[in-house]
């Protein structure tokens, strides 16, 4: 039974995404739909990323990902699809396939969208479902629409590093406002060389060592950790780590107009100091 993922901007306080399952259940009732998530900050591409890559590896072969963030920030001529890493991303093109896999993947296509007058997000995804239920009975991708295109390329932000120091931005704050930071362990691993290290953030909180997991730290204790997608993850064990420090994902921040420049650094990285 073929894997079909939904992970959306959309929500779930109306009929759409109910009706996209519904599309992709007409053309092939043997689908197995998983959502991943419909609560995506649509302008939030970094975010989106990190949740998709997080959550895509561990899928078997073959599995499709539709992906629908931002869907209408120019009018959609076509979706694409490409192939990686042995499965399938379907999304806009806006940005977010290159913010998923950090390259241009070879192979993909440019699936047509036939253009009227209302075209909403069902319009957009009835096509997606043909070609997937083609694509799942072993239709050649290339056969399915245009091999040429011009695709807009978005790529996502790196954390930067000196000799003695590095700094990643926020991408993620999740449901317990827990905070992300685009930082891996194998790239703190490679600059941190044996030495002892600072974690820093809102001008002079510190923690200074890594714990396994949650239950190390006491009730109201800071702590830092690698998460399960391998990122860097700093928290309050049983607190609100955002919301007690006023921390911000990186691209959400830079869409309020008020926040003051020379605060940027403070609310929406994180430094590490190597000694």
């Amino acid at each position: 039974m073929p894997i079909i993922t939904l992970t959306t901007d959309i929500g779930q306080n109306d009929y759409i995404v109910g009706a996209i399952k519904g599309q992709l259940l007409s053309v092939n009732p043997s689908f197995t739909i998983v959502d991943i998530t419909h609560t995506l900050s649509p302008f939030n591409y970094l975010q989106a990323a990190y949740i998709c890559t997080s959550a895509y590896r561990h899928f078997p072969d073959n599995s499709m990902h539709i992906v629908l963030v931002n869907l209408f920030e120019t009018s959609p001529q076509h979706m694409l699809i490409a192939p990686f890493n042995n499965q399938w991303l379907v999304c806009p093109d806006n940005g977010i396939l290159t913010m998923i896999t950090g390259t241009r993947p070879p192979g993909m296509i440019a699936l047509s969208i036939p253009q009227q007058d209302n075209l909403g997000v069902l319009q957009c995804t009835q096509p997606v479902a043909a070609a997937l239920n083609k694509l799942s009975q072993g239709t050649a991708l290339h056969s399915l629409g245009n091999t040429h295109v011009a695709i807009e390329e978005k790529y996502p932000l790196r954390s930067t590093i000196g000799p003695d120091w590095m700094e990643g931005q926020i991408i993620f704050i999740d449901n317990f406002e827990n905070v992300v930071v685009n930082i891996t362990r194998e790239e703190f691993n490679e600059q941190r060389k044996g030495r002892k290290f600072k974690i820093v953030f809102t001008r002079n909180e510190i923690i200074d060592k890594l714990s396994a997991n949650y239950s190390e730290a006491a009730p109201g204790e800071k702590l830092a950790w690698f998460n399960s997608a391998g990122y860097l993850e700093i928290a309050i064990s049983k607190g609100n780590m955002a919301g007690l420090f006023g921390l911000q994902g990186f691209t959400e921040s830079m869409h309020q107009q008020n926040t003051a420049l020379q605060n940027k650094w403070f609310y929406q990285t994180v430094r590490i100091f190597f000694e």
